[in-house]
């Protein structure tokens, strides 16, 4: 069976699928990392290149606003550091980088096992 038909892509996606569809795909496995995700909320973690992760949630508040958070995590030698929509970047350091690892390598294990073996 094609990685295509098993995701469920061929009427959707073209012949050949592209980084963009790939990139869906790898987002819709790394978004359920995190539990399940609350009515109303949109969830996205993905790596978006080399050394650089997504992470963004969107929701509507109980008084029918919309809210977006958009992280950029970039890995480099001297460590994770992320950045805010607006603000400075920020070195991770304790339970965060803690968390940030183990997100990581259970994406890279869960797209690995869904979705390119």
């Amino acid at each position: 069976m094609s990685l295509k038909k098993l995701l469920g892509f061929e009427p959707k996606y073209s012949a050949k699928l592209t980084y963009n569809d790939l990139i869906n795909a790898e987002s819709e496995l790394g978004r359920t990392l995190f539990g399940p995700i609350p009515v109303g909320h949109q969830r996205e973690f993905f790596e978006h290149r080399k050394n650089i992760w997504i992470w963004h949630e969107s929701w509507v508040d109980d008084t029918n606003v919309m809210h977006n958070l958009t992280i950029r995590y970039e890995v480099k030698p001297e460590g994770v550091f992320k950045k805010i929509a607006g603000q400075q970047y920020e070195k991770l350091e304790g339970a965060e980088l803690d968390n940030f690892r183990l997100a990581a390598k259970s994406y890279l294990n869960l797209i690995k096992t869904k979705l390119y073996s």
